[in-house]
């Protein structure tokens, strides 16, 4: 991936450069500049794949700089910096595929470096006469894909991120009027009343012609007020993934490989790579599903006495979810059983630190009531 950084701030420019550095991903900066107009063409000539633009240049606004280079290059991704939030609505309306604010962290840049690297090597799908597209499933764990029967992963290719954004939230509402009012104030609200409708029926235009291959397996239809989308014959992941849990029975010997199956079609959180805050409720629904099930499984193991699995199970929803107490409580009640107080002790410090450094709690008292018996009775043991 070829990058080039536009920053009127020469320390700007070289912290962002060694934030990029430390990543572990394939990233050649081939150029950085302080001067816009000079940007210009030489992000041309260097055939860029990548811009990271301030949006606060002088001469030129980064938002004025991107409409340039996306006029002579429009495949190129660009990637808005700035200091201020205002600035980002604007980055929205042109084919931005994100922003980052400074102070630049790590973790944002890393997140939004490996959606566009997705972008990059997807195979958009193409308006075609032939019937390949159908019977296609729609994956929205981690994020947004598409299906063919042949088994190949392919991402919609947007115009810009606020018609993507605009997608994924009727899909979430499919089958429900969604109120135009209330979409323009959702996502333009700094625009005023005369023109806020023109921004609507633009992206509504923009995700019309990416749907186009699909024909009539989605549609999005328009009335007065609002639009609604209306899926034909096109699975969610997510809504197969709900329907065979919760058909599952109780966890029993009988069913537990059934709930290893289907357990593995969790893939990620439902539209986790994406910061939509719309989004959370479903998420986090989802997400208790998936955590209820998992809780189950290693309880079934622990009372096989099947020690291995219910740690591998417990070990994975400390790893993906370290804010949640039960499984450190469960690892540290196996290893007392298992008689290795190391173990219990290293999962009981590990549950507080993370407690106290992100979330500034105490450990609850169920758990601390616990330890504290447990210490007791091994220091018993070893008195004996």
């Amino acid at each position: 991936m070829k990058v080039v950084l536009v920053d009127d701030e020469r320390l700007a420019l070289d912290y962002l450069e060694r934030q990029l550095r430390k990543l572990a991903m394939d990233i050649e900066i081939v150029g950085k500049y302080t001067d816009p107009l000079e940007s210009v063409t030489e992000i041309i000539r260097l055939q860029a794949d990548l811009v990271f633009l301030d949006i606060n240049l002088p001469e030129m606004s980064g938002i004025e700089l991107a409409e340039q280079i996306l006029e002579r290059k429009p495949e190129i991704q660009v990637v808005f910096v700035t200091a201020y939030d205002e600035f980002a609505v604007k980055a929205f309306e042109l084919n931005a595929l994100d922003y980052i604010l400074k102070p630049i962290r790590s973790e944002r840049l890393e997140k939004t470096l490996n959606r566009i690297a997705a972008n990059m090597d997807a195979k958009p799908i193409e308006d075609t006469a032939n019937d390949k597209i159908r019977h296609t499933r729609i994956n929205l764990f981690r994020q947004v894909s598409v299906e063919t029967e042949e088994g190949r992963q392919n991402l919609l290719q947007w115009r810009t991120t606020k018609a993507q954004e605009l997608f994924m939230y009727l899909l979430q509402h499919r089958g429900k009027w969604v109120r135009k009012s209330l979409l323009t104030e959702m996502f333009w609200p700094e625009y005023e009343q005369d023109k806020v409708y023109s921004q609507l029926y633009t992206a509504i235009y923009h995700i019309r012609k990416t749907l186009k291959p699909f024909g009539d397996q989605i549609q999005i239809v328009n009335a007065s007020e609002g639009y609604m989308m209306n899926l034909e014959q096109i699975p969610l992941d997510i809504e197969e993934w709900e329907l065979k849990l919760t058909a599952l029975p109780p966890v029993s010997k009988e069913s537990i490989e059934d709930y290893i199956e289907v357990m593995k079609l969790y893939t990620g959180d439902y539209l986790q790579e994406y910061d939509y805050w719309w989004a959370e409720s479903e998420r986090q629904r989802l997400r208790n599903l998936w955590l209820r099930a998992s809780y189950s499984i290693g309880e079934w193991y622990v009372g096989q006495e099947e020690w291995e699995k219910a740690i591998s199970i417990y070990d994975n929803l400390c790893e993906l979810h370290p804010q949640e107490e039960e499984p450190y409580f469960a690892l540290m009640k196996i290893y007392a059983l298992l008689h290795n107080p190391t173990m219990v002790e290293k999962h009981y410090l590990s549950l507080n630190s993370v407690l106290q450094q992100e979330f500034n709690v105490l450990l609850p008292d169920y758990i601390t009531d616990w330890y504290e018996e447990w210490t007791k009775c091994l220091e018993s043991e070893l008195h004996n």
